[in-house]
């Protein structure tokens, strides 16, 4: 169903595919989530060894709903990546052995921002190269979703016209996760200027976590009653099962159970059911403010 572009702020949900080009075995698994209707949205990873392949897929199904992962994370142990704009060490985007640090911590801790807007517009060039039209940017692991990068990714993603995935966190949310007050309250007067300008925000982001795959089904299904009204977005991570997605992560039984279950018609029907109002960050690109 083709939702109102009055009604798109009130109510919608967004379910989206992360990492995709992360290894081979993400980009099939999309195509065929996608085809069959049981997401929405999804998102490429720039850095990574599989983007090219990513953006030729991007490119031969042009009506997919597809953004750009913004990353500057490198999380496995011996399968990482690294920044496309800089090998300059002072930019505090690359670890010891020559890659995006691990962890968000570690990331928020050495980042300069100033470098990572650098690294933000270069992997949205790099997509925009590469022949993608993207939907909306998100971010890797959250790891631009703190007060210290708050202002470039908003800002990168608003310059290129583009919707960012970014839920409307006040104070206290700010504080829950560690911000002092006076941090907290900055990053909440941020949203509430950009909101004001017109740039949609989420009313939550939430999904599921690779790491638990048992009883797959029944996880997804508790999880969806607690969407709440509003505009949420709910992320998940299918690959297929190849013997190089087990080679990179531990997670890997996970990442194949979000691709069978999201498959799975039982699922799809279980969302009509509860009539839940499936969007895309498509919806939302056409209400974003004309800029310039």
């Amino acid at each position: 169903m083709v939702v109102p572009a009055a009604d798109i702020r009130e109510e919608g949900y967004v379910f989206t595919v992360d990492d995709i080009g992360m290894c081979q075995a993400t980009i099939p698994a999309y195509e065929d989530l996608d085809t069959a209707g049981a997401v929405s949205s999804g998102a490429v990873m720039v850095p990574c060894p599989w983007f090219l392949l990513a953006a030729e897929s991007a490119c031969n199904h042009p009506q997919t709903d597809l953004g750009i992962h913004l990353t500057i994370t490198s999380e496995w142990k011996n399968y990482r990546w690294g920044p496309i704009s800089t090998r300059d060490l002072e930019s505090g985007l690359i670890d010891e052995e020559g890659f995006f640090y691990h962890w968000f911590e570690e990331a928020k801790t050495h980042g300069k921002p100033h470098f990572v807007a650098i690294e933000l517009e270069a992997q949205i060039q790099r997509a925009l190269t590469a022949g993608m039209q993207p939907t909306h940017v998100d971010s890797h692991m959250f790891a631009l979703v703190h007060p210290k990068f708050l202002e470039v990714y908003l800002e990168t993603a608003y310059r290129f016209g583009l919707p960012a995935m970014m839920a409307r966190w006040g104070v206290a949310e700010w504080q829950r996760r560690g911000m002092e007050t006076e941090v907290a309250e900055r990053a909440e007067k941020m949203l509430c200027e950009y909101e004001e300008q017109g740039y949609p925000l989420l009313d939550l982001t939430t999904g599921l976590k690779p790491d638990r795959f048992d009883n797959r089904l029944e996880q997804a299904k508790q999880a969806l009653p607690d969407l709440p009204k509003g505009l949420s977005h709910f992320y998940i991570h299918p690959s297929k099962d190849t013997p190089e997605l087990q080679a990179i992560t531990p997670d890997w039984p996970g990442r194949v159970a979000d691709y069978q279950v999201f498959l799975d018609g039982c699922l799809q029907q279980h969302i009509k059911n509860i009539r839940i109002q499936v969007i895309g960050y498509r919806s939302l690109l056409g209400i974003m403010p004309v800029t310039g």
